[in-house]
Protein backbone atom coordinates (compact mmCIF):
# COMPACT_ATOMS: atom_id res chain seq x y z
CA UNK A 1 0.00 0.00 0.00
CA UNK A 2 1.11 3.90 -0.55
CA UNK A 3 0.23 5.43 2.78
CA UNK A 4 0.29 9.23 3.48
CA UNK A 5 0.61 9.99 7.13
CA UNK A 6 -0.19 13.40 7.96
CA UNK A 7 0.85 14.19 11.68
CA UNK A 8 2.36 17.25 14.23
CA UNK A 9 6.07 16.50 14.16
CA UNK A 10 6.80 17.45 17.27
CA UNK A 11 8.06 15.20 20.36
CA UNK A 12 4.07 14.82 21.25
CA UNK A 13 3.14 11.37 21.56
CA UNK A 14 0.74 11.93 18.90
CA UNK A 15 3.63 12.68 16.58
CA UNK A 16 5.80 9.87 18.27
CA UNK A 17 3.56 7.35 17.74
CA UNK A 18 2.61 8.26 13.85
CA UNK A 19 6.30 8.14 12.70
CA UNK A 20 7.16 4.80 14.58
CA UNK A 21 3.75 3.36 12.69
CA UNK A 22 5.05 4.84 9.49
CA UNK A 23 8.58 3.39 9.53
CA UNK A 24 7.31 -0.20 10.61
CA UNK A 25 4.61 0.17 7.68
CA UNK A 26 7.48 0.82 6.00
CA UNK A 27 9.65 -2.47 6.87
CA UNK A 28 6.40 -4.49 5.87
CA UNK A 29 7.06 -3.08 2.19
CA UNK A 30 4.33 -0.57 2.59
CA UNK A 31 5.37 2.81 0.92
CA UNK A 32 5.05 6.14 3.50
CA UNK A 33 4.73 9.48 3.00
CA UNK A 34 5.11 12.06 5.75
CA UNK A 35 3.37 15.03 5.14
CA UNK A 36 3.65 17.88 7.21
CA UNK A 37 5.70 21.19 8.08
CA UNK A 38 8.57 19.89 9.13
CA UNK A 39 10.30 16.59 9.64
CA UNK A 40 9.28 14.63 12.42
CA UNK A 41 11.80 14.74 15.09
CA UNK A 42 12.56 10.60 15.33
CA UNK A 43 12.10 10.46 11.27
CA UNK A 44 15.82 9.69 10.66
CA UNK A 45 15.66 6.66 8.13
CA UNK A 46 14.73 8.46 4.64
CA UNK A 47 14.32 6.10 1.81
CA UNK A 48 12.82 3.77 -0.89
CA UNK A 49 10.07 3.46 1.00
CA UNK A 50 9.89 6.29 3.37
CA UNK A 51 9.81 10.30 2.65
CA UNK A 52 8.83 13.36 4.00
CA UNK A 53 7.33 16.39 1.81
CA UNK A 54 6.86 19.56 3.45
CA UNK A 55 3.87 22.02 3.40
CA UNK A 56 4.75 25.47 2.80
CA UNK A 57 2.37 27.82 4.09
CA UNK A 58 3.08 31.27 1.97
CA UNK A 59 2.56 34.47 4.03
CA UNK A 60 0.09 36.86 2.46
CA UNK A 61 -0.30 40.16 4.30
CA UNK A 62 -4.50 39.97 3.85
CA UNK A 63 -4.51 37.25 6.82
CA UNK A 64 -3.93 37.85 10.25
CA UNK A 65 -2.99 34.06 10.73
CA UNK A 66 -2.19 32.08 7.62
CA UNK A 67 -4.11 29.16 6.77
CA UNK A 68 -2.64 26.09 7.73
CA UNK A 69 -5.59 23.91 6.82
CA UNK A 70 -6.09 25.52 2.98
CA UNK A 71 -2.67 24.63 2.73
CA UNK A 72 -2.41 21.12 3.84
CA UNK A 73 -5.13 20.35 1.55
CA UNK A 74 -4.08 21.77 -1.59
CA UNK A 75 -0.81 19.50 -0.34
CA UNK A 76 -2.64 16.84 0.03
CA UNK A 77 -4.33 16.67 -2.96
CA UNK A 78 -1.02 17.27 -5.18
CA UNK A 79 1.02 14.65 -3.03
CA UNK A 80 -1.55 12.31 -3.60
CA UNK A 81 -1.69 12.49 -7.47
CA UNK A 82 1.95 12.61 -7.80
CA UNK A 83 2.66 9.29 -5.63
CA UNK A 84 -0.44 7.35 -6.60
CA UNK A 85 -1.26 7.44 -2.60
CA UNK A 86 -4.07 4.78 -2.36
CA UNK A 87 -4.80 5.51 1.71
CA UNK A 88 -4.39 8.83 3.84
CA UNK A 89 -4.08 8.22 7.34
CA UNK A 90 -4.09 11.10 9.59
CA UNK A 91 -3.50 11.89 13.04
CA UNK A 92 -5.79 14.39 15.40
CA UNK A 93 -9.06 15.32 14.34
CA UNK A 94 -8.27 18.71 13.61
CA UNK A 95 -6.73 20.28 11.68
CA UNK A 96 -5.87 16.99 10.09
CA UNK A 97 -8.92 15.15 9.28
CA UNK A 98 -10.69 18.52 8.26
CA UNK A 99 -7.91 19.44 5.52
CA UNK A 100 -7.88 15.52 4.61
CA UNK A 101 -11.63 15.69 4.03
CA UNK A 102 -11.19 19.28 1.95
CA UNK A 103 -8.50 17.54 0.09
CA UNK A 104 -10.28 14.23 -0.25
CA UNK A 105 -13.50 16.38 -1.96
CA UNK A 106 -11.14 17.73 -3.90
CA UNK A 107 -9.83 15.31 -5.60
CA UNK A 108 -13.10 13.50 -6.28
CA UNK A 109 -13.99 15.94 -8.71
CA UNK A 110 -10.66 14.61 -10.39
CA UNK A 111 -12.28 11.01 -10.12
CA UNK A 112 -9.97 10.01 -7.79
CA UNK A 113 -10.71 8.35 -4.50
CA UNK A 114 -9.36 7.96 -1.11
CA UNK A 115 -10.52 7.00 1.75
CA UNK A 116 -9.29 8.26 5.14
CA UNK A 117 -8.46 6.99 8.47
CA UNK A 118 -8.22 9.42 11.45
CA UNK A 119 -6.68 8.49 15.02
CA UNK A 120 -7.62 10.51 17.69
CA UNK A 121 -5.41 11.29 20.37
CA UNK A 122 -6.72 13.28 23.11
CA UNK A 123 -6.32 16.89 23.19
CA UNK A 124 -8.24 16.97 19.73
CA UNK A 125 -10.85 15.66 21.83
CA UNK A 126 -10.60 16.39 25.49
CA UNK A 127 -9.13 20.48 25.33
CA UNK A 128 -9.53 21.79 21.87
CA UNK A 129 -12.47 19.78 20.11
CA UNK A 130 -14.62 20.25 22.65
CA UNK A 131 -14.62 23.55 22.96
CA UNK A 132 -17.93 25.18 21.62
CA UNK A 133 -15.95 26.87 19.23
CA UNK A 134 -14.64 23.83 17.25
CA UNK A 135 -17.31 21.83 18.28
CA UNK A 136 -19.00 21.60 14.83
CA UNK A 137 -15.96 21.05 13.21
CA UNK A 138 -14.47 18.07 15.15
CA UNK A 139 -17.60 16.06 15.12
CA UNK A 140 -17.98 16.62 11.17
CA UNK A 141 -14.53 15.50 10.49
CA UNK A 142 -14.87 12.28 12.73
CA UNK A 143 -18.17 11.50 11.14
CA UNK A 144 -16.91 12.20 7.46
CA UNK A 145 -13.62 9.51 8.16
CA UNK A 146 -13.86 6.69 6.83
CA UNK A 147 -12.60 4.55 10.05
CA UNK A 148 -11.92 5.96 13.34
CA UNK A 149 -9.87 4.54 15.98
CA UNK A 150 -8.68 6.31 19.53
CA UNK A 151 -5.61 4.98 21.30
CA UNK A 152 -7.60 4.10 24.87
CA UNK A 153 -11.01 2.85 25.65
CA UNK A 154 -10.89 6.30 27.68
CA UNK A 155 -10.69 8.49 25.06
CA UNK A 156 -13.11 6.79 23.14
CA UNK A 157 -15.55 6.76 25.48
CA UNK A 158 -14.73 10.56 26.13
CA UNK A 159 -15.15 11.34 22.60
CA UNK A 160 -18.63 9.62 22.43
CA UNK A 161 -19.86 11.80 25.47
CA UNK A 162 -18.55 15.37 24.36
CA UNK A 163 -19.68 14.36 20.33
CA UNK A 164 -22.70 13.17 18.48
CA UNK A 165 -20.50 10.62 16.75
CA UNK A 166 -22.27 8.30 13.88
CA UNK A 167 -18.98 6.82 12.94
CA UNK A 168 -17.60 3.55 14.78
CA UNK A 169 -14.78 4.27 16.66
CA UNK A 170 -12.33 1.44 16.99
CA UNK A 171 -9.42 1.37 19.78
CA UNK A 172 -6.19 0.36 19.01
CA UNK A 173 -3.89 1.92 21.82
CA UNK A 174 -0.14 3.16 21.27
CA UNK A 175 2.76 1.23 21.01
CA UNK A 176 6.32 1.08 21.11
CA UNK A 177 9.41 -1.15 20.05
CA UNK A 178 10.11 -3.52 23.18
CA UNK A 179 13.17 -4.55 20.93
CA UNK A 180 14.31 -1.37 21.37
CA UNK A 181 14.18 -1.01 25.04
CA UNK A 182 15.68 -4.30 25.59
CA UNK A 183 19.51 -3.32 24.35
CA UNK A 184 22.00 -2.70 26.98
CA UNK A 185 23.86 0.41 26.68
CA UNK A 186 27.45 0.19 27.95
CA UNK A 187 27.05 3.99 28.92
CA UNK A 188 23.93 3.79 31.45
CA UNK A 189 26.33 4.47 34.00
CA UNK A 190 24.57 5.44 37.45
CA UNK A 191 27.02 6.77 38.74
CA UNK A 192 27.16 9.34 36.46
CA UNK A 193 23.79 10.70 37.79
CA UNK A 194 23.70 9.94 41.27
CA UNK A 195 25.29 8.18 44.28
CA UNK A 196 25.01 4.25 45.00
CA UNK A 197 22.99 4.79 47.82
CA UNK A 198 20.11 7.20 46.19
CA UNK A 199 16.82 6.59 43.63
CA UNK A 200 16.77 8.19 40.60
CA UNK A 201 13.19 9.08 39.96
CA UNK A 202 12.46 10.28 35.92
CA UNK A 203 9.40 12.69 34.30
CA UNK A 204 9.33 13.10 30.64
CA UNK A 205 6.84 15.12 29.14
CA UNK A 206 6.50 18.83 26.83
CA UNK A 207 6.05 20.21 30.45
CA UNK A 208 2.19 21.57 29.89
CA UNK A 209 -0.19 22.31 32.48
CA UNK A 210 -1.82 19.13 32.05
CA UNK A 211 0.94 17.23 33.09
CA UNK A 212 1.02 19.07 36.77
CA UNK A 213 4.71 20.12 36.48
CA UNK A 214 4.18 21.52 40.07
CA UNK A 215 3.63 18.31 41.55
CA UNK A 216 6.62 16.01 40.14
CA UNK A 217 9.14 18.67 42.20
CA UNK A 218 6.21 18.77 45.18
CA UNK A 219 5.98 14.58 45.24
CA UNK A 220 9.97 14.36 43.92
CA UNK A 221 11.11 16.83 47.24
CA UNK A 222 8.89 14.83 49.67
CA UNK A 223 10.94 11.51 48.37
CA UNK A 224 14.18 12.91 48.79
CA UNK A 225 13.39 14.01 52.66
CA UNK A 226 12.85 10.33 53.25
CA UNK A 227 15.55 8.54 51.30
CA UNK A 228 18.53 9.81 48.99
CA UNK A 229 17.20 10.21 45.40
CA UNK A 230 17.82 12.38 42.15
CA UNK A 231 15.16 13.99 40.15
CA UNK A 232 15.89 13.84 35.94
CA UNK A 233 13.29 16.06 34.10
CA UNK A 234 13.37 15.56 30.04
CA UNK A 235 11.66 17.62 28.30
CA UNK A 236 10.53 21.61 27.72
CA UNK A 237 7.58 23.84 27.66
CA UNK A 238 5.78 26.55 29.06
CA UNK A 239 6.84 24.84 32.90
CA UNK A 240 9.53 24.59 32.61
CA UNK A 241 10.58 27.75 34.23
CA UNK A 242 8.21 27.95 37.02
CA UNK A 243 9.53 24.08 37.78
CA UNK A 244 13.08 25.52 38.14
CA UNK A 245 12.51 28.10 40.17
CA UNK A 246 10.32 25.75 42.76
CA UNK A 247 13.70 23.83 42.07
CA UNK A 248 15.58 26.44 43.58
CA UNK A 249 13.54 27.52 46.00
CA UNK A 250 13.30 24.38 47.59
CA UNK A 251 16.99 24.26 47.62
CA UNK A 252 17.33 21.03 45.97
CA UNK A 253 19.34 22.31 42.49
CA UNK A 254 21.77 20.05 43.12
CA UNK A 255 19.36 16.96 43.44
CA UNK A 256 17.60 17.88 39.91
CA UNK A 257 18.84 17.75 36.46
CA UNK A 258 16.78 19.34 33.62
CA UNK A 259 17.74 17.77 30.47
CA UNK A 260 15.35 20.07 27.84
CA UNK A 261 13.92 17.69 24.60
CA UNK A 262 15.89 14.34 24.06
CA UNK A 263 15.82 11.74 21.30
CA UNK A 264 17.70 9.40 23.61
CA UNK A 265 14.64 8.84 25.77
CA UNK A 266 15.74 4.62 25.70
CA UNK A 267 19.29 5.97 27.05
CA UNK A 268 18.03 8.34 30.12
CA UNK A 269 15.65 5.46 31.36
CA UNK A 270 17.92 3.12 31.64
CA UNK A 271 19.21 5.21 34.74
CA UNK A 272 15.63 5.43 36.12
CA UNK A 273 14.18 3.08 39.21
CA UNK A 274 10.73 5.16 38.76
CA UNK A 275 8.40 6.95 36.71
CA UNK A 276 6.35 10.18 38.03
CA UNK A 277 3.33 11.16 36.07
CA UNK A 278 1.03 13.11 37.95
CA UNK A 279 -1.12 14.25 34.73
CA UNK A 280 -4.98 15.60 35.45
CA UNK A 281 -5.34 14.49 32.09
CA UNK A 282 -4.08 11.34 29.50
CA UNK A 283 -5.26 10.04 26.79
CA UNK A 284 -3.18 7.06 26.96
CA UNK A 285 0.25 7.57 28.84
CA UNK A 286 2.94 6.77 26.23
CA UNK A 287 5.96 8.30 28.32
CA UNK A 288 4.86 5.83 30.97
CA UNK A 289 5.09 2.83 28.70
CA UNK A 290 8.21 4.20 27.49
CA UNK A 291 9.24 3.97 31.07
CA UNK A 292 7.69 0.05 31.81
CA UNK A 293 9.39 -1.03 28.40
CA UNK A 294 12.89 -0.07 30.20
CA UNK A 295 11.27 -1.55 33.28
CA UNK A 296 10.85 1.31 35.47
CA UNK A 297 7.83 1.32 37.76
CA UNK A 298 5.39 3.86 37.19
CA UNK A 299 3.78 5.90 39.51
CA UNK A 300 0.95 7.87 38.39
CA UNK A 301 -2.36 9.10 38.45
CA UNK A 302 -5.40 7.17 37.50
CA UNK A 303 -6.44 9.99 34.88
CA UNK A 304 -7.70 8.79 31.23
CA UNK A 305 -6.41 5.95 29.82
CA UNK A 306 -3.96 5.87 31.77
CA UNK A 307 -4.88 3.18 34.05
CA UNK A 308 -5.25 1.13 30.78
CA UNK A 309 -1.71 0.86 30.61
CA UNK A 310 0.13 1.26 34.04
CA UNK A 311 -1.57 -1.62 35.82
CA UNK A 312 -2.00 -0.95 39.67
CA UNK A 313 0.36 -3.20 41.98
CA UNK A 314 1.34 -4.58 39.27
CA UNK A 315 3.38 -1.89 36.94
CA UNK A 316 3.23 0.67 39.03
CA UNK A 317 0.62 2.05 41.63
CA UNK A 318 -2.34 5.16 40.72
CA UNK A 319 -3.80 7.59 42.98
CA UNK A 320 -6.28 10.07 42.52
CA UNK A 321 -5.22 13.42 40.30
CA UNK A 322 -4.19 16.22 43.09
CA UNK A 323 -3.41 13.75 45.64
CA UNK A 324 0.26 14.44 46.05
CA UNK A 325 1.21 12.87 49.47
CA UNK A 326 -0.49 9.33 48.23
CA UNK A 327 2.14 9.48 45.79
CA UNK A 328 4.58 10.48 47.80
CA UNK A 329 3.53 7.17 50.02
CA UNK A 330 2.79 5.04 46.89
CA UNK A 331 6.62 5.92 45.70
CA UNK A 332 8.51 5.16 48.82
CA UNK A 333 6.78 1.84 49.51
CA UNK A 334 8.22 1.13 45.87
CA UNK A 335 11.71 2.25 46.45
CA UNK A 336 12.69 1.77 50.05
CA UNK A 337 12.75 -1.95 49.41
CA UNK A 338 15.30 -3.55 47.26
CA UNK A 339 12.74 -6.41 46.84
CA UNK A 340 10.07 -5.05 46.52
CA UNK A 341 11.66 -2.39 43.38
CA UNK A 342 13.16 -5.34 41.51
CA UNK A 343 10.10 -6.81 41.37
CA UNK A 344 8.33 -3.93 39.93
CA UNK A 345 10.85 -3.48 37.50
CA UNK A 346 10.09 -7.00 36.37
CA UNK A 347 6.49 -6.50 36.23
CA UNK A 348 6.71 -3.42 34.22
CA UNK A 349 8.92 -4.77 31.88
CA UNK A 350 6.31 -7.70 31.14
CA UNK A 351 3.11 -5.42 31.15
CA UNK A 352 4.70 -3.52 28.46
CA UNK A 353 5.16 -6.10 26.20
CA UNK A 354 1.25 -5.78 25.81
CA UNK A 355 1.87 -3.14 23.50
CA UNK A 356 4.67 -4.42 21.19
CA UNK A 357 4.64 -2.81 17.91
CA UNK A 358 4.67 -5.95 15.88
CA UNK A 359 0.86 -6.73 17.21
CA UNK A 360 -0.49 -3.27 17.30
CA UNK A 361 0.57 -2.40 13.52
CA UNK A 362 -1.49 -5.49 12.29
CA UNK A 363 -4.53 -3.76 13.84
CA UNK A 364 -4.24 -0.53 11.71
CA UNK A 365 -2.77 -2.73 9.24
CA UNK A 366 -6.36 -4.17 8.75
CA UNK A 367 -8.33 -1.39 9.33
CA UNK A 368 -6.43 -0.21 5.80
CA UNK A 369 -7.22 -2.67 4.25
CA UNK A 370 -11.27 -2.71 5.35
CA UNK A 371 -11.30 0.95 4.00
CA UNK A 372 -9.41 -0.10 0.93
CA UNK A 373 -12.04 -2.48 0.13
CA UNK A 374 -9.15 -5.31 0.13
Amino acid sequence: MKIGIVCYPTFGGSGVVATELGLELSKRDHEIHFITYSQPVRLDLLGSKVYYHQVNVPEYPLFLYQPYELALSSKLVDMVKLHDIELLHVHYAIPHAYAAYMAQQMLLDEGISIPIVTTLHGTDITLVGSHPFYKPAVTFSINKSNAVTSVSESLKQDTLRLFDIKNQIDVVPNFIDINKYQAEYTECKRHMMAEPKERIITHISNFRPVKRINEVVEIFNKIQQQIPAKLMMVGDGPERLMAETMVAEMGIDDKVIFFGKSNEIDKILCFSDLFLLPSEAESFGLAALEAMASGVPVVSTNAGGISEVNAHGVSGLLSNIGDVNDMVNNALSILKDERVLAKYKVNASNEAKKFNIFSIVEKYEAIYKRVLNC
